[in-house]
């Protein structure tokens, strides 16, 4: 008999061996520990230049303010977002597009990757300009028969320009969500000029998130929670809205620039 163990890290278990013969019965049991390293399930390094890759993000395109009353309009369009030297950069912009003042884009994984349970690992430099309402997150997979936010949402970085260097690491689901959300902050140095990783490890017990490997946040997963199901994943800049805040006036353009996005198992 054999038996592959699989979750990540140093654990230790409980084996429990049996015998019967007949109505005879002996049993005893042993404890192990094993250590399981993580391995690489999905990523993309953004390598090269041109387009983001279309097996792995679509585009969504439309100016709904993300139901936040945002002011930007994403776009497909290079002048919103390209991969240069190996990093996705998202180009926030003022400019007079489809009735919106401002320009941005999001790529979504939703059809092309999602997971349940893992670690995902974004390293990314944060864009400048007060009204600027970058994010790295995911959503669940049901969001179009369940709705939100009984979909479940896992914020792994979200950050506004009126307030540089807070990151906020926040969870949304029933009866904790919008301005009621469960998370926390954390002040950290050069968000806009240094690239810092950003970080949440997921199991069926816990949802850990991090920066720069430093957890600041953690929540007590179980199994009548939202996230016990596949999530798919979102890379946005937003600017303004219910979050994002009032708009520098004199605000042009600002770049979130994106240096890869690994999951491990």
């Amino acid at each position: 008999f054999s038996y592959t163990y699989n979750t990540p890290g140093t654990n230790t278990y409980v084996v429990f061996i049996s015998a019967y013969n007949g109505s005879e019965f002996i049993s005893t049991s042993i404890s192990i520990t094993v250590f399981v390293t993580s391995s690489l399930l999905w990523s993309d390094e953004f390598n090269g230049n041109g387009a983001p890759n279309s097996a792995n993000w679509t585009y969504e395109v439309n100016g709904d303010g993300g139901g936040n009353n945002e002011k930007q309009y994403y776009t497909s369009r290079p002048e919103n977002s390209i991969i240069e030297n190996g990093v996705l950069k998202i180009f926030t912009k003022k400019e007079s597009y489809q009735g919106k003042e401002y320009t941005s884009a999001r790529l979504v994984s939703l059809g092309k990757f999602s997971f349940k349970y893992g670690k995902i690992e974004f390293r990314a430099k944060l864009p400048v300009g007060v009204g600027t309402w970058p994010a790295l997150w995911m959503l669940g997979d049901n969001i179009n028969t369940a709705g939100w936010p009984a979909c479940g949402e896992i914020d792994v970085m979200e950050h506004v320009g009126v307030t540089p260097n807070k990151i906020y690491g926040t969870l949304h689901y029933p009866g904790r969500s919008g301005g009621n959300a469960d998370g926390k902050t954390v002040n950290i140095s050069n968000a806009q000029s240094e690239f810092h990783i950003y970080t949440a490890e997921w199991t069926a017990e816990s949802i850990i998130i991090s920066v720069d490997n430093k957890p600041f946040f953690t929540y007590a997963n179980s199994a009548s929670t939202a996230f016990n199901q596949k999530f798919f994943i979102i890379i946005n800049c937003a600017i303004g809205g219910v979050f994002g805040g009032n708009i520098d006036p004199n605000f042009t353009s600002s770049t979130f620039e994106i240096d890869y996005v690994r999951v491990y198992n």
